[in-house]
């Protein structure tokens, strides 16, 4: 989309790391307040959180694939 959008790079690259994040910190932080430490909801989120770090790392990997494509 920030191709389409003729975005440079540098803006279109971290608003699309920061679309794909989810918050998965502040749904931790939920989960743990609403059900407790000991709930299956609190046990995914944390999963959930350590899933993301590698999907963020392949769209770092992406993201600096496709720096050439952006206008300059």
């Amino acid at each position: 989309m920030g191709l389409q959008m003729r975005l440079r790079h540098a803006v279109a690259a971290p608003a699309a790391l920061i679309g794909a994040s989810n918050f998965f910190e502040l749904a931790v932080a939920v989960a743990i307040s609403l059900f407790g430490l000991q709930s299956g909801a609190a046990l995914a989120t944390v999963v959930g959180v350590l899933v993301e770090v590698p999907v963020m790392l392949a769209l770092v990997r992406i993201a600096n694939a496709t720096r050439g494509m952006f206008p300059a």
